[in-house]
This record gives structure tokens, C-alpha cells and sequence, in this order.
């Protein structure tokens, strides 16, 4: 496989986080796999990721400054995309058409326009294995969810909330600036602009673009699609049809994007979600979906039923407990062994497209709602959105 976006290690480093991870698996015996080429626009971030997959797998890992080159491999089976979300469309759609398999970090896209172009690209190659980062999907718990609301264990669902709230004191994303990177000399800034055109360098944007409006949501799509995809796959409750959300600065008020959001969505089915994320208070709301004759909770490692209290005479309270993930392996890496699972299998895979793509309106659609003060409504027949 190839992986795409190694990151500073100053930040996260999605890219360089996944090929640890990837590497300690393949040691661990989970999976047979072998990274072999890699992609950044940053020549110290690519040499970083070159070396520890080279000396971790005793093979020769090959560098590329451009992706499009380790597209054109002709060993590849899949490639893993990990770098900022206006890239991830093209180079999804491009991966798509070389005919591998696509991994692609969240959120899917930067805005519903590519959402759209990179499920249309999906569907058109329906013999590619697709799969959207969002490693909560393999919590068993909405698997449990999924089933009781499918079989009608809770009546309709009518209602559900849930969250992504965190907190610090200096304020969110505030990574260190390397100041050893220079465009032109050891990064490809030109590049790293692609699909969003020429941008001055600002060493602020390419270090903490998660604060920036014009290169991400904030936290609607780096946090809230964590806790919202799984809601949406479990309830299969259609696309979203309408959001109102309200964003505010509350703390950090250095921080283009919100550091408070609030979000009303409702969906073609008749269902009404309510999710709170924050970068200023950890306290978030339980997860929960409200059905007219009983409630999921979602909050803990179970799923837990509860009649309500008009349909409790001949029903019970019942857990439903969840099986942990094996020794060694998390969330994230349940979700990237599944798609290494699905690879081999031709199975379809948790995250897929069209999932990701209804989540991808409820960020599009909020994101607008935010900065315009109106809501948004979004129609399903024609894909598009417009200003209620």
C-alpha cells in the first residue's frame, strides 16, 4: 500500500500516526501488509516517514514528492490519504481511477461539491474498496444500535443528540511551527495550495489549517463527523433535508473557525438530531436516540434499552454489552484492519461513501448556517442545497 500525507511531527501527523500503526500490526501478525511508497510535499516529513517504514519493515520504501507518481505504481493495492481535506477529493477520485483501493481520513472532503464528485467517482468504480476514516463505526455498540432500531425495538425514532466537546487553555490546534520549513527550498507550498489556488505562505495555515475558515469546518468536520457518522449509519434515517446550526468565540477568539457550535438537523425519514461540539468546555451530551417507545443509550462501551414509560408494562431495561477490540488494537486500528479485511475480501466496507457523504451535508450545510446566520435545506433527488 502507499500512504499519502505524512504530517509534521509537531501535529498530529495523521499520515506518520498511520504508518506506525500500520507497521506495529503487520509485526504484530494482524495483517500481511507492507507500506512501499510514500507521499508529501514536505521533504523532511517524507524523509521521516521513508525512514522508520524502511527500518521498521527492513524493506526499501520509496519517496515521492508527488502523489501522482505513487499513483502510477504498478504493485499498489490500496493507498491511504491522510493529508489536508481540500486534497482529499482529487487525489481520492484519482486513486479511484488508477484503480486501487482508497482510505481517506476525515472529514471525507472539505465541502459538499467534492463530497458529491467523490461519491459520483465511488459509484462509478464500484469494484474499489472505499472507506472513510471514522474509526467510532466499529464500535460494536451502534452495530447493536443499528439492529434494534431496524427490527423496531424502539418504535420510531424521532430524536437523538450527541457530541464532540474538548477543552485547553491556550486554545485548539495550536501546533508548533517549524521554522526550518521554507517554501521552494525543503516544501512544495504551491502544492500544498493545489485545488485551492496560489495562497501566500503563512507558516500558520500550513501548521494549524484546522483554524483557518477558507481550509476547514473546525470542529463541525475535524471532531463532530467522529460521533456523527455512526448515528447516521445506525438510524438509516435517509439524507439530511434541513440544519440550522450557530457557531460562536466564546474563548478563543484568535481562532477564525468556532470554538462553539450548535447543530438542529432533520432528515428525509422525519428525524431530528441535535449535536454540540466545543474547544472551550470538555462536557459534552450523552448519546442518545429517543424513540416513541423506547430509548438507546450510547454513552458507555453498551447499548442500553429503555422502554419508555407509557410502553413499559411488558418490557424490560436490557443491556447490551459490547466485546472489546483484541489486546493491542483500538478503535483506529479495528478500523484499518477492516479495510485491509475488505481489500482482500471485495466486502463492502464500514464508512462507506454514501455514509460519509450524508455526513459531509450536515458539515457543508452547518458551515453555511454559521457564517450566514440562515438555515439550509438540502434536496436528495436533485443533490443540491440551498438557503432555506
Amino acid at each position: 500500500m502507499g500512504v499519502i500525507g505524512i504530517g509534521a511531527p509537531s501535529t498530529p501527523a495523521m499520515g506518520f500516526g498511520h504508518c506506525q500503526r500500520i507497521c506495529q500490526l503487520a509485526k504484530d501478525g494482524h495483517e500481511k501488509v507492507e507500506i512501499v511508497a510514500i507521499a508529501d510535499v514536505a521533504k523532511p516529513y517524507l524523509a521521516r516517514g521513508v525512514e522508520h517504514c524502511s527500518k521498521e519493515q527492513g524493506i526499501g520504501v520509496q519517496g515521492y514528492a508527488d502523489y501522482r507518481e505513487l499513483l502510477a505504481r504498478n504493485d499498489l493495492h490500496g493507498v491511504l490519504i491522510a493529508t489536508p481535506e481540500h486534497w482529499h477529493a482529487p487525489m481520492a477520485i484519482d486513486a479511484l481511477q488508477q484503480g486501487l483501493d482508497v482510505y481517506v481520513e476525515k472529514p471525507m472532503t472539505y465541502d459538499l461539491d467534492d463530497a458529491l464528485l467523490l461519491r459520483a467517482a465511488v459509484h462509478a468504480n464500484p469494484e474499489q474498496v472505499f472507506q472513510c476514516g471514522t474509526q467510532f463505526l466499529q464500535h460494536a455498540k451502534y452495530a447493536k444500535a443499528k439492529e434494534l432500531i431496524a427490527k423496531g425495538a424502539i418504535g420510531k425514532p424521532v430524536f437523538s443528540q450527541t457530541s464532540y466537546c474538548r477543552n485547553s487553555k491556550d486554545g485548539e490546534w495550536l501546533y508548533g511551527i517549524d521554522k526550518d520549513l521554507v517554501p521552494d527550498v525543503n516544501v512544495d507550498w504551491r502544492a500544498w495550495c493545489g485545488p485551492k489556488g496560489w495562497h501566500e505562505w503563512k507558516p500558520e495555515v500550513f501548521f494549524r489549517w484546522r483554524r483557518f475558515r477558507k481550509w476547514s469546518s473546525g470542529i463541525v468536520g475535524d471532531l463532530l463527523v467522529h460521533v456523527t457518522t455512526p448515528l447516521v449509519w445506525a438510524l438509516d434515517v435517509g439524507w439530511p433535508v434541513r440544519v440550522v446550526a450557530n457557531g460562536g468565540h466564546y474563548v478563543d477568539k484568535a481562532m477564525e473557525n468556532h470554538d462553539q457550535v450548535l447543530l438542529t438537523v432533520e432528515f428525509e425519514k422525519g428525524h431530528t438530531m441535535i449535536i454540540a461540539g466545543s474547544t472551550s468546555n470538555e462536557t459534552g451530551l450523552e448519546i442518545l436516540v429517543r424513540g416513541h417507545e423506547a430509548n438507546l443509550y450510547l454513552g458507555g462501551d453498551a447499548c442500553v434499552l429503555r422502554p419508555e414509560r407509557i410502553f413499559g408494562e411488558n418490557r424490560e431495561e436490557e443491556t447490551f454489552p459490547s466485546a472489546p477490540f483484541p489486546a493491542g488494537v483500538g478503535d483506529q486500528d479495528a478500523h484499518r484492519l477492516h479495510w485491509m479485511k475488505c481489500i482482500r475480501t471485495r466486502e463492502k466496507a464500514l464508512g462507506d461513501v454514501d455514509t460519509a457523504a450524508k455526513v459531509m451535508v450536515i458539515v457543508d450545510l452547518a458551515t453555511r448556517s454559521m457564517w450566514s446566520g440562515r438555515g439550509y435545506t438540502f434536496d436528495p433527488a436533485t443533490l443540491r442545497a440551498e438557503r432555506a
